[in-house]
């Protein structure tokens, strides 16, 4: 299997064997994680503003604002959702793409610090990242933000929540959001899709991984039938009236195939849908390599696809 790997992305590879994931392990693989972090060097033209929301528990939430030191424009808004398999992950992990978002795409970044299971089980993250998305379009006066160029996005269970809050945002008719990016999103619970099954061990996430993730952010829920939609977006039998969505995922990735269920079934559903398929890509590779040919283009298309995000609802407005 390692010989189908892109060349670019086979350093670093053999770092991330595979993690014993149990609740009891979980506290020495976070810090682990937290100590391989490199400290962020903030873009002298941007601001980084920490700030905490009452969550929907009553629970503090904190989150991160980012934005240009110069603009004084109303601006789009893009909610940014952390991943970790529901389990791992912090809100500092993705700062200097936040701030690369910010900059390039000319937007407000705001990124969640939602509580992470077994802890707090589903739908503590999922409600956590709403009670976000709902204070965003509740300030978006005091903001600076347009209310009607709301987007959301993440990468891995990130993206899975990504998924899940666009579903539970139409439902609840509230906000509106013109466009989604789950990138390589953990959205199918029931873990025996033919890439699962292909990618068993290593990989930096797999089968296994993926299961000990699912049983925690699951808890008594899993392995049941009735798993809501907001919880495991590929269980949702309605995919219409979403946003504008991008999404990708690498050919070696354990969610390739959900991914691309994903795609077609929102096509399908009268959806606007781009997609990229990255062949020799594993599950977070941009992140392992960031410096490889193929990971700058695809955190390229990340930039690109949020500025499309937000221009393309002015094209449709003009």
């Amino acid at each position: 299997m390692k010989n189908r790997v892109n060349p670019e992305l086979v350093q670093g590879l053999d770092m991330f064997q595979d993690l014993d994931i149990r609740p009891e392990n979980l506290p020495t693989i976070r810090e682990g994680a937290a100590q391989m972090r490199q400290p962020t060097v903030v873009d002298e033209s941007l601001s980084l503003t920490d700030e905490i929301i009452v969550g929907p528990d009553s629970n503090p939430l904190p989150l991160r604002i980012y934005r240009q030191n110069s603009s004084t424009e109303t601006l789009p808004v893009l909610l940014w959702i952390h991943g970790g398999g529901y389990i791992l992950g912090s809100i500092d992990d993705n700062d200097d793409l936040c701030m690369r978002f910010a900059k390039e795409a000319n937007c407000v970044v705001v990124s969640v610090e939602y509580r992470l299971a077994p802890e707090h089980p589903y739908p503590a993250p999922i409600e956590d990242c709403y009670a976000a998305l709902k204070w965003i379009a509740d300030h978006a006066e005091s903001l600076n933000i347009d209310p009607n160029r709301i987007g959301v996005a993440g990468a891995s269970a990130g993206g899975g929540l990504t998924a899940a809050l666009t579903l539970l945002a139409r439902d609840r008719q509230y906000p509106s959001l013109c466009f989604q990016m789950p990138l390589y999103p953990m959205i199918d619970d029931q873990n025996n899709s033919p890439s699962t099954n292909e990618i068993k061990e290593g990989f930096v996430w797999n089968q296994k991984t993926n299961e000990a993730g699912w049983k925690m952010y699951l808890g008594e829920l899993y392995g049941k039938n009735n798993i809501p939609a907001y919880a495991a977006p590929a269980r949702a039998e309605d995919y219409s009236h979403l946003p504008y969505t991008y999404t990708c995922v690498g050919q070696l990735d354990p969610f390739r195939d959900e991914t691309l269920s994903y795609v077609t079934r929102l096509a399908q559903a009268g959806v606007d849908v781009e997609f990229h398929l990255y062949p020799g890509a594993y599950h977070g590779f941009e992140g392992i390599n960031p410096d490889a040919d193929l990971s700058i283009r695809a955190t390229n298309e990340y930039i690109q696809a949020v500025k499309n995000g937000f221009e393309r609802l002015e094209k449709v407005k003009s």
